[in-house]
């Protein structure tokens, strides 16, 4: 009855995992999948939960659609999926010679550096045409060989003038685009078995009960805090992927 082999502590901290990271995303709209990925890595291997995050994905978006349909940049996020589509393939075949480790460490600590020219005020002093929009949607992808294509993404928004509302709508949108291109490969790869609709589907009444408490949570939030808890998260998720290999 318990997936891959868990035994029901296991799950149950899985399910206070999924639970809190659905609130960040609930609230933020981006580091499910990096906490999800991180908490699992403590107990198991954690690539098990890998698909069941970019499947769980599309009912939380089904969830939170309704409320950001209207919020949803799409000038911004047509050229950043667009990019990714080419950047996907590449960090594929980028990390299967560089490695997946080395490959989010450099994408970790270049996220942390932006985070402390962020935190000092750093931002693009105008709007950002699409051409950078699809070239930074490149590098989410190339990143997302390593499985932490939201960061550059986060990062790159956080540096421009986006209203709060704005910026959690287009990245949760994102993010579901970016899914929808992953979920092939998996299936090609092989990943996606029967064992991973079963956790999803034990696992997603706490992640969408999460999502509700943060998307609560995110209506009463200042625009000041808001941005200053996305470059902590950023920085704490940066950090993480650094550890990874410690946690493993």
């Amino acid at each position: 009855m318990v997936p891959f082999d868990l035994s029901y502590g296991a799950m149950v901290y899985m399910a206070i995992a999924v639970l809190a990271s659905g609130y960040v995303r609930g609230y933020s709209g981006f580091g499910f999948a990096a906490l999800v990925i991180s908490s699992a890595s403590l107990i198991t291997n954690p690539l098990h939960f890998v698909p069941v995050v970019v499947l769980a994905d599309f009912f939380l978006t089904g969830q939170q659609i309704s409320s950001i349909r209207a919020k949803v940049e799409w000038a911004r996020v047509a050229p950043l999926a667009g990019g990714a589509l080419f950047g996907v393939p590449l960090g594929v075949f980028a990390m299967a010679h560089l490695g997946i480790d080395a490959g989010r460490a450099i994408i970790s600590i270049f996220v942390l550096v932006m985070c402390g020219f962020l935190l000092r005020g750093f931002k693009f002093k105008a709007r950002v045409g699409p051409l950078i929009h699809s070239l930074v949607g490149i590098f989410s992808g190339l990143a997302n060989g390593a499985a932490v294509g939201g960061l550059p993404v986060a990062v790159f928004f956080a540096s421009q003038t986006i209203s709060a509302s704005v910026f959690r709508a287009s990245m949760i949108v994102y993010f579901t685009l970016l899914g929808i291109w992953t979920l092939p490969s998996m299936v090609f790869a092989g990943v996606i078995k029967v064992e991973t609709f079963w956790a999803t589907l034990l696992l997603l009444p706490f992640m969408m009960l999460g999502v509700w408490l943060g998307g609560r949570q995110f209506i009463y939030a200042e625009p000041a805090n808001f941005r200053r808890f996305a470059i902590y998260l950023l920085g704490f998720l940066s950090v993480l992927g650094l550890l990874k290999p410690v946690l493993q």
